[in-house]
């Protein structure tokens, strides 16, 4: 059952979000930083 606490407080913070974004006082999300990866491709050089 832990995991449906898990799970409703995962909603109870969604609803809130919703909320905020609706009536104009949203909270503010941090910025993904955006991180290089390797695809495996070769370069050219």
């Amino acid at each position: 059952m832990d995991w449906v606490e898990k799970v409703l407080e995962k909603i109870r913070e969604w609803v809130e979000r919703v909320i905020d974004t609706l009536l104009g006082d949203p909270q503010p999300q941090p910025q993904p930083i955006p991180i290089p990866v390797e695809d495996g491709s070769p370069r050219r050089r």
